[in-house]
């Protein structure tokens, strides 16, 4: 699993920082995640081929997380795509989608499919034999999610050692790895784990942004390899956080440490601070591994 932040700034682009987008990488599954201004030439920066994206994620029609969204599906058809296009987002997206492209009389070679959402509650949204998401109900001034990520179990090891000595054939070697257990001829039972080691741990990752404090999402975030919440504001303007319902680099530590997640990255910075280097130190104070986000990085989870 592979994270790379296209954009981690909050409201207006800049020529050296941009809005929020994410590529979100899970065993050759590519999601993007938001669709800031300037989305498409940061996958270019990136050299992230635009024909691997098939799903993408908008968190809340404010224009920092989906203004670049219409120009890339534009870029698709001038790229002469086929492959089917899902967008998951909040109701309204369609229609703001559709009108853009009727008024400019133009059209997709492919075909899009529209997955609006307006649930309060967290629901499972995407399911495949490698990945299940779902939704993390946010706290914004609009109707907002995050989205969670979540590998599934993969295939067990095979104990070619074990399986060699007791003459297993090689046709039963793909249910042994798939947990199965095996009777021989004499009719013994061998169960799976004397024949096979663990399989790679399942990976999770959680993307919050933009929300208010919310403790209600702990539940739903809880011991995720790496979650992303916004730390719009430090803490010496937090009546701006509660005024806008963003969060500031405490808070997001605070759920953190709550929901016991492995390690935590901050972003979607306000671009009134200089530095970020103080949204590191302020979150360090309640949670100990902590990682800011910048245009560019990649985080291997």
């Amino acid at each position: 699993m592979k994270l790379t932040v296209l954009g981690c700034y909050a409201a207006t682009p800049r020529t050296f920082t941009n809005p929020t987008a994410q590529l979100l990488e899970i065993k050759n599954r590519y999601f993007l995640i938001d669709c800031g201004e300037g989305t498409q030439v940061q996958l270019r920066k990136n050299k992230v081929k635009f024909t691997k994206i098939s799903h993408i994620f908008i968190s809340h029609l404010h224009g920092d997380h989906f203004y670049g969204l219409i120009g890339l599906i534009s870029s698709f058809s001038l790229l002469s795509r086929v492959a089917d296009l899902h967008i998951y987002g909040p109701k309204g997206l369609k229609e703001i989608i559709e009108l853009q492209l009727k008024l400019s009389h133009s059209w997709t070679n492919y075909t899009i499919h529209f997955h609006e959402l307006h649930s309060k509650e967290s629901e499972l949204i995407f399911e495949d034999e490698k990945v299940m998401i779902q939704t993390i109900p946010l706290k914004h001034r609009v109707y907002t999610n995050g989205f969670l990520f979540k590998e599934k179990e993969g295939d067990r090891k095979l104990n070619i050692d074990a399986i060699e000595e007791l003459a297993i054939d090689v046709c039963y070697y793909k249910k042994i790895k798939k947990g199965g257990n095996i009777t021989l001829e004499n009719g013994q039972v061998i169960n799976n784990e004397q024949l096979t080691f663990p399989g790679e741990s399942a990976k999770s990752y959680a993307f919050c942004s933009d929300t208010a404090y919310c403790e209600a999402i702990i539940p739903i975030i809880k011991e995720v390899d790496l979650l992303y919440h916004e730390a719009t504001f430090l803490e010496s303007e937090s009546q701006l956080a509660t005024k806008t319902m963003h969060s500031t680099a405490i808070q997001a530590a605070t759920i953190a440490s709550k929901a016991n997640v492995k390690s935590l990255l901050l972003g979607h910075y306000s671009t009134r601070y200089e530095s970020i280097a103080s949204f590191k130190e302020e979150a360090l104070t309640f949670f100990s591994n902590v990682q800011l986000a910048a245009d560019g990085t990649t985080f291997e989870i």
